[in-house]
């Protein structure tokens, strides 16, 4: 999916309408990319880990690895195609200077630790010689952006969030629609839960689990909501997700307040 996506935004850069002359130069110059992410939650599900745990951390540092070694291979596959963008010359990529790098970096700085371990599971020595070798085709290539309509559209949780509610209600032109979990609602099947009852029980406690005795703890544990869950987390997911991508994330902090 990656060399696909990859190409097809490059592609982009070449087909597209710009209605101001400046965003033609800067982008045939620079060509930068945002490949992002969505769907993280449906991962976490479907694999039974918990948003708020070291191992669901763990999952999203190896997957972004993952995407990212990809991600900056093909860009540099595609400069040897091509020709690397025009002022690659000088830049990070060009002083072999990679996301992970900059983790280092940003610690010389500030002159303490984050935490992070600037480490990975991957050989990164192919990627590094193609880029030494090739170039690179873009500038950036990684963003992950909020994301929600096309993940509506394509039937996954938004981006890199946790899940906001269980259940809610969708209007069109036919009217309004009760739409609960799916995962939620197979793992109530599995411990035949699921009955009109006890959808009426998840609407009257809007979504949250937490106050229903006869859904078992794992459950309860699984389908925390956003609110439910502490933000430390999201923040951990997104630091050690972020050493991989070169541009930026957008995350959001769910607090649990009073007002």
């Amino acid at each position: 999916v990656v060399p696909v996506a990859m190409r097809m935004l490059d592609n982009v850069i070449d087909v597209n309408f710009y209605p101001v002359i400046e965003g033609k130069v800067s982008n045939l110059r620079h060509r930068p990319v945002g490949l992002g992410v969505m769907g993280m939650q449906d991962v976490f599900y479907k694999t039974n880990i918990n948003f708020d745990s070291e191992q669901a951390v763990e999952l999203s540092d190896k997957l972004q690895e993952y995407i990212s070694w990809h991600a900056i291979m093909v860009s540099s596959l595609l400069a040897k195609e091509k020709g690397a963008y025009e002022t690659f010359k000088g830049s990070k990529w060009d002083r072999g200077i990679f996301p992970v790098d900059t983790l280092g970096l940003l610690e010389q700085e500030r002159g303490i630790p984050t935490g992070i371990k600037p480490t990975g599971s991957m050989d990164w020595e192919p990627v590094r010689a193609s880029v030494r070798e090739f170039g690179m085709r873009n500038s950036n290539t990684m963003a992950i952006a909020p994301t929600a309509t096309i993940a509506n559209i394509s039937g996954c949780f938004p981006s890199i969030e946790p899940i906001y509610k269980n259940v809610y209600v969708k209007s069109n032109f036919s009217g309004e629609f009760t739409v609960p979990n799916e995962y939620l609602v197979t793992d109530l099947k599995k411990e035949n839960l699921w009955q009109r009852s006890m959808l009426d029980k998840i609407k009257q406690e809007d979504g949250n689990l937490e106050n229903i005795p006869e859904i078992p703890s794992w459950v309860k544990a699984k389908y925390k909501e956003a609110f439910q869950i502490d933000p430390y987390w999201v923040i951990m997911h997104a630091a050690y997700r972020g050493k991989w991508i070169d541009q930026s994330q957008s995350i959001n902090l769910f607090m649990n307040t009073t007002s």
